[in-house]
């Protein structure tokens, strides 16, 4: 299965969507009709299918109305490569900072740790036996198998173990009668084996220490050095190869048994997993079904022609296009080819219009959609409908500390009025002010509520027009507080 959402409809996807976003029907019906032609196309012939362009989404609307968080969802919705990126986070080849190409580098490291997850979760159940030999190993190092395993072994970690290594010598301390048993032969040490194997698997041993040599984590993408990476990532790179040649590409750590068992299944099923072919794969679903949504494009739209940033964004948008339209990146993975990867591109367009950004760019995003600023209805559906709704977020907060709030029916309206009447005199920053307002609704509450502990506090229309007596009547003011 390529997608998760095989069996959803279009009507379905948005029906998911309007679990966690109130309103913007349009673009909500936009992205699932998209959503659903990228299966379709992986079904047609394999003749036409190359033919068939994706038609890539520009979304327009103000912040806080939604188009973030209808990504965001998408992500969870969708079982396809997918990343989220600010076009204001790149700039013109030439410039330091980061190169467009990096975005697909940067989706192809989604799509090949989605893989590798769904193979080391096929592989979990056969990875169990080889787990409890090496835990037994390390409770037991003294036992036949162990040494026959640390004659040829060396020194570990010191000597610069080889990557994937998990037979070097671990010194614990074990009970004398456990090394005396382990010594007297092979059926007595058999028999300490068997034992603590049953004790293994009855639970009684994940508190006990032991010692695990693991791999050091790299800090950063080091294949990034030679794909325009940045200086911190090359800096890191740097060490992780020092760290390789110096023989120090290893650590020991005292872990409990329950610890060591995750960090011996990371690195057996690592060993496992064949990582040219995840990489096929990964590739594979990235150049057919990658999904990139790029916010904040109308940030790289420039206005006035003779503005003095205007080289730079202009820049931006040339060196995105040919990603758009499709050409050739490489990645530590192999060459992605973007032909045929969904873009969807947002932005506010406050202070620019989509006909700001060069005409070639606008060409390669054929489907507009308008998202509505938000009104008072939207905003008190908002406050109560989605499953993370604001009202039941501060609830559970709150309760937490045994304050018990409840919202009444004229508060959720004063908030809803208040939120819309705010936004239309100041800065419209959409839902995001419903976080403004309840913030400073329950600011006294949240500060003591450790002190009402058992107590059920009321939130009416009233009590909201306290906490926001002044702010809201001096426009000036509520610029700032509100």
């Amino acid at each position: 299965m390529i997608m998760a959402i095989e069996g959803l409809t279009p009507k379905q996807i948005v029906e998911k969507l309007d679990l966690y976003i109130i309103g913007q029907e349009k673009a909500k019906k936009a992205v699932a009709v998209a959503l659903r032609n990228r299966l379709r196309r992986i079904h047609l012939a394999d003749d036409i299918r190359d033919e068939v362009a994706p038609k890539n989404i520009l979304m327009i609307g103000p912040t806080g109305s939604g188009k973030t968080e209808i990504a965001r969802r998408l992500a969870k919705l969708v079982n396809a490569p997918f990343i989220k990126v600010e076009a204001t986070k790149y700039t013109e080849v030439g410039y330091v900072g980061r190169d467009v190409e990096s975005m697909i580098r940067d989706l192809m490291a989604v799509g090949y740790n989605n893989v590798k997850a769904e193979m080391e979760e096929q592989m979990k159940e056969a990875s169990l036996p080889k787990v409890e030999e090496k835990l037994l190993d390390l409770l037991l190092p003294g036992t036949e198998k162990k040494q026959k395993e640390g004659a040829c072994g060396g020194s570990g970690a010191d000597s610069g173990a080889p990557a994937g290594t998990l037979e070097n010598p671990f010194i614990l301390p074990v009970k004398a009668e456990d090394n005396s048993s382990s010594e007297n032969g092979g059926g007595t040490g058999d028999s300490t084996r068997e034992k603590f194997r049953q004790m293994l698997r009855e639970g009684k041993l994940e508190e006990r220490e032991v010692e695990v040599t693991v791999r050091r984590q790299p800090r950063g993408p080091s294949m990034e050095i030679i794909a325009g990476g940045s200086l911190d990532d090359l800096q890191s790179g740097m060490q992780d190869l020092q760290n390789i040649l110096t023989g120090k590409n290893f650590k020991k750590k005292m872990v409990s048994v329950r610890e060591a068992r995750k960090i011996l299944q990371e690195e057996i099923l690592d060993s496992m997993i064949d990582a040219d072919k995840v990489a096929d794969i990964a590739k594979a679903r990235v150049e057919q079904s990658g999904i990139v949504f790029i916010d904040e494009i109308d940030k790289i739209a420039s206005k006035n022609q003779n503005s003095s940033g205007q080289v730079s964004r202009e820049g931006v948008q040339r060196d995105i296009l040919p990603i758009v339209e499709g050409s050739k990146v490489n990645t530590k993975w192999g060459v992605v080819d973007t032909t045929h990867i969904l873009f969807i591109a947002a932005g506010a367009f406050s202070m620019s219009a989509p006909s700001d950004l060069i005409p070639e760019l606008q060409g390669r995003f054929p489907l507009r959609v308008e998202l509505e600023s938000l009104t008072k209805n939207e905003f008190k559906r908002i406050l109560l409908e989605p499953k993370n709704a604001l009202t039941k977020q501060y609830t559970a907060l709150l309760a937490t500390e045994g304050l018990k709030i409840e919202f009444t029916d004229d508060a959720i309206e004063r908030m809803s009025f208040l939120a819309e009447d705010v936004n239309a005199r100041s800065e419209n920053i959409g839902a995001r002010r419903l976080h403004t307002i309840m913030e400073k609704v329950l600011e006294d509450a949240s500060f003591s509520a450790d002190e009402h502990s058992g107590e059920t506090l009321t939130i009416d229309a009233a009590f909201v027009d306290e906490k926001l007596r002044g702010v809201v009547t001096d426009v000036d003011l509520s610029r700032y507080i509100l």
